[in-house]
């Protein structure tokens, strides 16, 4: 049962009536360009095909009725009142802070919105394996709470609500590229986005070749400190080079001061080094896949991986492994890295289709021998973004 279905399904027989509005917003993986987004530099995801639905309508009153299907939980709050953050101690009720920040920051933006609704929603991207299951889920609750209140939002001003959220009512200080992606993905195209203009630029994924996500099983949370400080490090380079963000410097003058700022802090100056050099990276990748040139995509996508391993410091062995398996069998004909915040979560290539089952087979042989997890493999189409259904 597709997402879509489910939530339907399961609004009816939580609330007892049929739903009037049924939205869907997928998740998304990002091909190039990690941690770049907060630094106001460039990305280069799709939106892939797994995502999340919420199945709703409109009530009488101010009341928010939410359950979340996958969880089996609800979650309750009223929209006249001051909506705050509702956690338990051991943070399984997580996710309703994604739903009650958006509702919370689109009443600042449209003061008007006081409707109340019920909603079922359902997903199946899989959970803390940085494929943005919570972009998903912002994104398709603002579009869920557009089209209720009759709001004039177009999807940038859902997508920063979303990030909004995360950043002030969730506290994981991400950048915009996830809830950007999640709703403005193009069918079949990696979206170009320009973090700090939101200009976008959609590039064609190549004839024939693959997207594939290898999820290490390796769980990760970046509201746990390691991503808020990585942004505070890129925050204290940006200082040191007296710019607004790491996208500012290039990297002739990153070269030109690298000795200064190591000396003054070597750990900055890594992961300057990183964010500045993967800017870099994602031009070059447009570039390349225009030219459809499989060959240079690959390594830009090593060069991107090792950064993230040595500079930046977010991959784990088991990601790194996983990285070495699928890059075995892809050989020259396409590329390997980590995607997402790090920590855990997955790996994504590209590759031609006819890899695929050599790529899943390598994995499969040695991955759980070595690591004593199993991985899961997804082949993933590049997808549109959120859509009224």
């Amino acid at each position: 049962m597709t997402p879509q279905q489910q939530a339907q399904k399961v609004f009816i027989d939580q609330f007892e009536y049929q739903p009037q509005v049924l939205v869907y917003a997928p998740g998304r993986v990002n091909v190039i360009g990690e941690h770049t987004d907060y630094n106001d530099g460039f990305v280069m995801p799709c939106a892939i095909d797994y995502g999340t639905a919420i199945s709703g309508a409109k009530r009488e009153d101010s009341i928010f009725r939410v359950y979340a299907a996958d969880l089996q939980q609800w979650d309750e709050f009223d929209l006249s009142q001051p909506i705050k953050p509702h956690f338990d101690a051991a943070g399984d009720y997580k996710w309703t802070g994604y739903v009650r920040g958006v509702v919370k920051y689109i009443q600042e933006k449209c003061p008007h919105f006081k409707t109340g609704a019920d909603l079922a929603i359902s997903g199946n991207v899989p959970l803390s394996s940085g494929l943005s299951s919570s972009a998903a889920l912002e994104v398709a609750t603002g579009k869920f709470c557009q089209i209720v209140g009759g709001l004039d939002l177009t999807q940038v001003e859902i997508a920063l609500i979303g990030q909004q959220a995360e950043n002030r009512f969730v506290g994981c200080q991400c950048g915009n590229m996830d809830q950007l992606i999640s709703a403005l993905g193009q069918q079949d195209h990696l979206l170009k986005i320009d973090c700090r203009s939101l200009e976008t630029e959609a590039v064609p994924v190549p004839q024939g070749v693959a997207v594939m996500i290898v999820n290490s099983n390796v769980k990760h949370d970046l509201v746990a400190g390691e991503y808020n400080s990585r942004r505070q490090q890129c925050e204290q380079a940006a200082e040191f080079f007296g710019v607004k963000a790491l996208r500012d410097v290039s990297i002739a003058q990153f070269k030109q001061h690298e000795a200064e700022l190591t000396a003054l802090d070597p750990i900055v100056a890594k992961r300057a080094r990183h964010v500045i050099t993967e800017n870099q990276r994602v031009l070059d990748a447009v570039v390349a896949l225009k030219q459809g040139d499989l060959q240079q995509l690959g390594v830009l996508m090593g060069q991107s991986h090792v950064s993230m391993k040595d500079d930046f410091e977010i991959t784990v062995p088991e990601v790194d492994y996983l990285v070495e398996l699928a890059q075995q069998v892809i050989g020259d004909s396409g590329g390997a890295r980590m995607t997402g915040g790090g920590f855990g979560g997955c790996i994504v290539a590209l590759a031609p289709q006819e890899k695929i089952e050599a790529v899943r087979k390598n994995i499969a042989e040695h991955y759980e021998k070595h690591t004593g997890l199993k991985e899961t493999f997804y082949v993933c189409h590049a997808s549109a973004g959120v859509s009224v259904l």
